[in-house]
Order: C-alpha cells, then sequence, then structure tokens
C-alpha cells in the first residue's frame, strides 16, 4: 500500500495539472471546438454554377478508361473549375481545359468577397501575407501551400486562409473562437503550436499522458477503496462515510470514491481517441463500400460534362454551388449540392435521378457475403444517429452474415455508403459513448448538458483537490529530505 501511495502521489504532480486542465477545458468543448470551415460555410462562398462556356478537358484529361477517382466541380473567379483529389491533385479550367495557374494576390482578395459575400461577412478583406504555419492551420497549411492569411474588417474579427494554388478557402476563424479555443480545444487536445506541429510527437506525448492518467485513477481507486473505514466485528463499512482523512484529504478521498469511475473512464476513453497503436483501427469493411460503389471511368465523365453544358441546373432560388460524383454500382452519377443543404443526384443527361430501394437490393445481392437482415431504417439506431450533426433519414440499413455482422447504411438521396464492423462497433461505445456520454438516453438536450456539467464538476473537483495535496506533500517530501 505504502509503495502504490507513494507511485499515486507522484504521478498525481506529474499528470493532475494536466488532467484537471482536461476537465476544466471540457467544460467550453461541450459548445465550442477547434474552428473549422463547415461545409455550409464552403458552399455559401462559391458562385453558382454556370454551365455557359462549359466543357473541354484539353489535353490534360486522361485516357477514356483510367479510372475516376474523387472530385469536384464548382465556380472560381467567374469560371467553372474542375477539381481532381488524390496525390496528383489537379483544378482545371473547364471553358478551356487548361491547369489554374497560382493565385495572385488580386485574386485572393477576389476569392475572399465572394466567400465573404455568400456568409454575409461584412467589411473588406484584407490580405495579411502567406503563412507556413500557425495555431489555426496546424494540420492544413503545409497541405494548402501556399496558405494566404486573409482579415475581414468585421465586428466578429473574422479570419480564412486560402489555397494559393488552387483558390480555395480551407479554414474559418473568428475572434469568439479563437479566445473559447485557447481556453477549450488547445489544452484539451495538448494543442500548442510548437508541439502539435511534430503530429508523431505530439501523438506520442498524448498517448503516454493518457496512460499515466488513467494508471493515476486506477492507483487511486484502489487507493480509496482500500482506505475506508470498516467496523472490525460485522466486517461492513462504519458509515456512509466512512473515510480516515480530514480537511482536504477528506473530500478527495468522498469525491475520489463517488466520482473516481468516472475520472477512470474518461482518461481512458481519451486515450482510445488517439487509437494508440492501431488498436481501434477501422475493420474490413470498406471493402464492402468498394463493391457496391465499384468504380467509374474517366469516359463517363467526358459524356456528363457535355450534359452539364447544355443542362439548366438551377434548383428553384437555390442554384447549384457544387458538383461531386456519386458513383453506385460501377455507374457514375452527379450529386448536385445547393447552400440550403439539399442535393439532387443526376444521370448522365444531368437529370435528377433519385436511387431506387430496387437499386439498393440489385448491389447488395450481387455480394459474394449473404445479408442476414435489410430494410428502409426511418428513425436512428445504435451507430447511425445524430448527436451534435444530423443524419439523413431514412436510410437503407444491411445486416451482412460474415464473421462481423458488418452494418452498411446506403443513404437513397445520394448513394453514400456508411460500413460499420465489430472494431466500429466498439470504438462507438469505448471512444464516443464512454468520452462524450453520448447514449440514447442522455442525448437529448438539455438533459445531456446538465448531466455533463454535473458529472464534469465532480471530476474537476477530484483533479483539483488530488493535484493541489500531491504538490503540498511533495513539498513537505522535499523539506524533510533537506533537513
Amino acid at each position: 500500500m505504502r509503495f502504490i501511495l507513494l507511485i499515486h502521489r507522484y504521478l498525481a504532480v506529474a499528470v493532475g495539472l494536466l488532467m484537471t486542465l482536461w476537465c476544466l477545458s471540457g467544460f467550453v468543448m461541450m459548445y465550442q471546438s477547434f474552428p473549422a470551415l463547415s461545409d455550409e460555410q464552403r458552399l455559401n462562398g462559391l458562385e453558382p454554377l454556370d454551365f455557359s462556356a462549359c466543357c473541354n478537358l484539353g489535353r490534360f484529361a486522361p485516357h477514356d478508361d483510367t479510372p475516376l477517382g474523387d472530385f469536384r466541380i464548382e465556380m472560381l473567379l467567374g469560371e467553372p473549375v474542375l477539381r481532381t483529389g488524390g496525390r496528383e491533385a489537379l483544378t482545371l479550367k473547364l471553358a478551356t481545359g487548361e491547369a489554374l495557374e497560382p493565385m495572385s494576390d488580386v485574386d485572393i482578395l477576389a476569392v475572399a468577397r465572394e466567400f465573404g459575400s455568400g456568409n454575409r461577412i461584412s467589411g473588406a478583406p484584407r490580405a495579411l501575407g502567406i503563412v507556413d504555419i500557425d495555431q489555426w492551420t496546424l494540420q492544413s497549411a503545409r497541405r494548402h501551400a501556399p496558405a494566404w492569411h486573409v482579415a475581414f474588417d468585421d465586428p466578429a474579427a473574422t479570419e480564412i486562409y486560402i489555397n494559393g494554388t488552387t483558390g480555395e478557402v480551407f479554414q474559418f476563424t473568428n475572434r469568439r473562437q479563437r479566445v473559447l479555443s485557447w481556453f477549450g480545444a488547445i489544452p484539451h487536445w495538448t494543442y500548442p503550436t510548437i508541439l502539435r506541429q511534430n503530429a508523431a510527437l505530439w501523438s506520442q506525448v498524448v498517448i503516454w499522458a493518457s496512460i499515466m492518467g488513467t494508471f493515476l485513477a486506477a492507483t487511486g481507486l484502489y487507493v480509496g477503496i482500500a482506505r475506508l473505514r470498516r467496523d472490525r466485528r460485522s466486517n461492513t463499512l462504519a458509515s456512509p462515510y466512512a473515510s480516515p482523512y480530514t480537511g482536504w484529504w477528506y473530500w478527495h478521498h468522498i469525491t475520489g470514491m463517488v466520482f473516481g469511475v468516472l475520472v477512470l473512464t474518461w482518461v481512458f476513453s481519451g486515450l482510445m481517441t488517439m487509437n494508440p497503436w492501431g488498436a481501434l483501427s477501422a475493420s474490413g469493411g470498406d471493402a464492402y463500400r468498394t463493391q457496391i460503389t465499384g468504380t467509374a471511368r474517366w469516359s463517363e465523365l467526358k459524356q456528363l460534362l457535355r450534359a452539364l453544358g447544355n443542362a439548366d441546373l438551377t434548383l428553384d432560388e437555390a442554384g447549384i454551388r457544387q458538383i461531386t460524383p456519386a458513383v453506385f454500382n460501377h455507374a457514375l452519377f452527379l450529386l448536385a449540392k445547393t447552400t440550403d443543404s439539399r442535393q439532387v443526384r443526376l444521370n448522365r443527361q444531368a437529370q435528377p435521378a433519385p436511387l431506387a430501394v430496387a437499386d439498393i437490393t440489385a448491389a447488395l445481392a450481387a455480394l459474394a457475403t449473404p445479408v442476414q437482415d435489410s430494410g428502409l431504417l426511418h428513425q436512428e439506431d445504435s451507430y447511425y444517429y445524430g448527436h451534435k450533426r444530423e443524419v439523413a433519414l431514412p436510410v437503407y440499413r444491411a445486416i451482412l452474415n460474415d464473421s462481423e455482422h458488418t452494418r452498411l447504411y446506403i443513404n437513397p438521396d445520394t448513394g453514400a455508403v456508411r460500413t460499420v464492423g465489430s472494431t466500429g462497433r466498439w470504438s462507438r461505445w469505448i471512444r464516443t459513448g464512454l468520452h462524450d456520454l453520448d447514449f440514447p438516453i442522455l442525448r437529448l438536450r438539455p438533459i445531456w448538458d446538465i448531466v455533463v456539467i454535473f458529472l464534469l464538476l465532480g471530476v474537476t473537483l477530484v483533479c483539483i483537490t488530488g493535484t493541489w495535496m500531491a504538490c503540498r506533500r511533495i513539498r513537505r517530501d522535499y523539506l524533510m529530505w533537506r533537513r
């Protein structure tokens, strides 16, 4: 017991303060995460698509039989462009088929003005120059180099970042998000720039700090239970508050007994969100997705581009802002996206073509694995649900008769396929469930807010009292050693 107490005490000094910061920043993280550009903001910042001068892929178009990867069609500086993904990503002008030239500062400001107008940002933009990396572009600046930093002269102090090669806006922040992030996401994710820019080092630091925190919580629970007073005659607890301690030690002991299990599950689930050493890596569900969707060819895209040039693609007054691929059963369809969050599936003639249930069942029948259960799902289940985001319903769910009982969720409107295998189900409960208290009963707001705030207050009290007392005890031990 003396050895365990010693380990617990010195671990509290090593990671207790960090765990306290994780708890305090958790209150902010409930309502404000790290700044990010949302899909809605991105679509709002684009011009309505105009195919009057479309389309010519020129010499950049691969051979017709070349497999077609991911792409986006949208407007840039008044003309439609095709953006391809992958290692050899390109941005092509659809009117001429020429590759996009690097953006000038005048072009950057024009893109910023269009983005600001679409998102109702008042004030004029001004270019702050090219950044290598900063606090708000830790994972994206180098991928979008040269990254232009643009600030708006508006009351919210809005700032955006634009890829100087492709003209894409890839990050959005305002004053409120930046201030709250210093009290929320940055300490909670251990996200200072000097550490986070080295992804491998940052990952190992967070993983090992979480492991020490998990061990600290486990030893604390063991000591707390062992130190409860017992009645020698009946071998039962002497009272509900049977602690041998007084003062701060008493309150740390009692709160640790009440909230200690939650401290352990929260720090352990936080460790698992880092997926240490691939413990919760996704299983083989992607193979089913590939079989159902299949692969399209560049010849199909060329045919669709010719159809787009002759089609009247306006969805009421919203207008189409972006087109992305929706390959299903080895056939290319398009998803036309508007600013009001609608998505319309288009066929090769650029006409609306919603996915029929018969198409889904035919694709499932072609799988080598038999289907155990399937049908339209009109309400959320444990693995297809929305908590802080919405999910499309109804959705077609199929449970396969394989070793993992893989679940497939197919959106009838878009043909998007989501797979959940055994690892995904474990991850849902260990990471999302335990760390966010994301359970069906608690998911309703404001029930979730009330419960989480109360529990987080208790866990914070455990961490604060433990860290304070450990530091005092270490100081006393040091003074005794000097004497």
